[in-house]
């Protein structure tokens, strides 16, 4: 009777089903599983059609796009199996990435197109460019609710309007212009003051915000869009002149064949950069015209982070420049022109090289770099987390890291998660900002930061006392969870899937 039913596809069926599948976790994983973010657990809604609707805000975990992927469907069938892909597998529930801690449910390509549209400077033709004055709903530290004025564009204020009531998240939060990496800031303070649950929510407005005003825009990609800086000629004769003295030089005996070389190569080098550079100045210009001010779609694609680079637009519209034969030679005559002009026969066969080596190299890495996380894997695979504290732990010294006299990694970067050894104490006043054996959250990475500290004294996993395993302190704080880590912790694991 039932199967009767089942076939002909009555309303019935449907309301069963829905019954069925109701508050019951799925979970899905997309091959290959790199991390453990592969595998996440959703609630299924059921849909008409064949094929498995996705979050979009999910997709930079498990890697995916709406080109075709594949993706399997797991069943948890036990009430402790569908407990535990709830608790701990449910998306909702995996908001910061293990390897980094920064969120993963940022919003890309059309979605950060989108806001970066609204957070515009404000423009004259647009409503939504238009600077006005609103009241701003804000809480303070008792969560008394309070208006506050502010002036502003229309579109930052609709921005606004999504941020929770907190009184750590300020108006200035969205008051800017907001490409890709600001929205990850913005995402990790709200989670840090606000939880997790509201973090979630606010992601998914501001996913709905992002469609719905990159739509609006219309923003296009057209050839227009990618302007040959007029300067680019000129500075193409002077290099050739150049070339042509080193060329005289080098047939009077006055230069090595070798020196030759470095100096051409060096001529076009600088010459693609000033082209690229001109380029780039013509493209990120705003042009204030009658009806308004004029921005260059192409750059606002790249500079928000929703797609392309500085690197691609050149290649578009400066010059190609200098290539490399596959065996890492530079070639000594550079492809002048770009993609919009079109090559010559002779560049086109000579940019074969290098997407040729691009195409080989890439199917090799993808091998190698698999491997590599197996053996990772392998050998890591039993390093948990085993006590709170060990008896005797040494300590490392952390400072920030120089590159040529620029500071590439600050000492509150390094130093954020960790468990101190020693009281943190301000160089000049001698108070003391962090005490022992606490975690440096952000807070303190705050102090850090403004007590201009140059150097602390850290746990560290190297040099944990514990005979088997790691202990909390030492090791410091989870990562995917921003809090301190919890014994039985698979910490091997996390950090062989965050290298490979």
């Amino acid at each position: 009777q039932a199967k009767k039913l089942v076939e002909k596809e009555t309303n019935a069926v449907w309301d069963a089903l829905e019954l069925i599948v109701r508050e019951h976790p799925v979970l899905l994983n997309r091959a290959p599983t790199l991390h453990r973010l592969g595998v996440q657990a959703f609630e299924p809604k059921l849909i008409e059609g064949d094929a498995i609707e996705l979050h979009p805000l999910t997709c930079a975990a498990f890697n995916a796009d709406f080109d075709g992927d594949q993706m399997a469907v797991h069943v948890p069938l036990s009430l402790e199996a569908q407990l535990e892909a709830r608790i701990l597998m449910l998306s909702t529930n995996n908001i910061l990435s293990p390897s980094n801690g920064k969120p993963i449910i940022v919003p890309s390509q059309d979605m950060i197109l989108g806001i970066y549209y609204l957070s515009q400077e404000p423009m004259t033709d647009k409503p939504v460019h238009s600077t006005i004055i609103s009241r701003f709903e804000t809480v303070d530290e008792n969560g008394n609710k309070k208006f506050e004025k502010y002036t502003s564009t229309a579109g930052r204020f609709l921005l606004a309007n999504l941020l929770p009531k907190n009184h750590n998240i300020k108006f200035s939060l969205v008051d800017r212009l907001l490409p890709k990496k600001i929205v990850s800031e913005i995402i990790d303070s709200v989670f840090r003051f606000c939880g997790q649950k509201t973090t979630v929510i606010f992601c998914d407005k501001l996913k709905d915000l992002g469609f719905k005003h990159a739509f609006k825009a219309g923003i296009s990609f057209g050839k227009d869009d990618l302007v040959i800086p007029e300067s680019k000629t000129q500075l193409i004769e002077d290099t050739k002149k150049l070339i042509a003295d080193y060329e005289t030089q080098y047939s009077e005996g006055l230069i090595t064949r070798g020196e030759k070389y470095n100096k051409v190569v060096d001529a076009w080098s600088k010459c693609t950069d000033r082209v690229a550079g001109e380029m780039m100045k013509g493209i990120s210009a705003t042009q204030k015209t009658p009806d308004g001010l004029k921005i260059n779609s192409v750059f606002m694609m790249a500079d928000s982070g929703a797609r392309g680079s500085a690197a691609q637009m050149k290649q578009l519209a400066g010059m190609r420049g200098l290539i490399a034969k596959p065996s890492g030679e530079i070639i000594e005559s550079p492809i002048i022109s770009n993609f919009k002009e079109g090559l010559t026969a002779l560049e086109y066969f000579n940019s074969t090289h290098g997407a040729r080596k691009g195409l080989a190299d890439t199917a090799l890495k993808t091998a190698s770099s698999g491997y590599l996380t197996r053996r990772l894997c392998d050998v890591a695979q039993d390093l948990t987390i085993t006590k709170v504290k060990c008896d005797e732990p040494g300590f490392i010294e952390l400072s920030e890291i120089l590159e040529g006299g620029n500071v590439v990694v600050s000492l509150s970067e390094r130093a954020l998660g960790r468990v101190t050894a020693s009281d943190v104490k301000h160089p000049i006043t001698g108070e003391v900002i962090i005490k022992k054996l606490s975690m440096i959250d952000e807070a303190g990475c705050d102090h850090i930061d403004s007590a201009g500290i140059k150097s602390l004294k850290v746990f560290s996993v190297m040099t944990c006392s514990s005979k088997e395993g790691v202990c909390a302190t030492c090791y410091g704080r989870d990562l995917s969870r921003g809090k301190m880590v919890h014994v039985g912790e698979a910490i091997g694991m996390i950090s062989a899937q965050s290298i490979g």
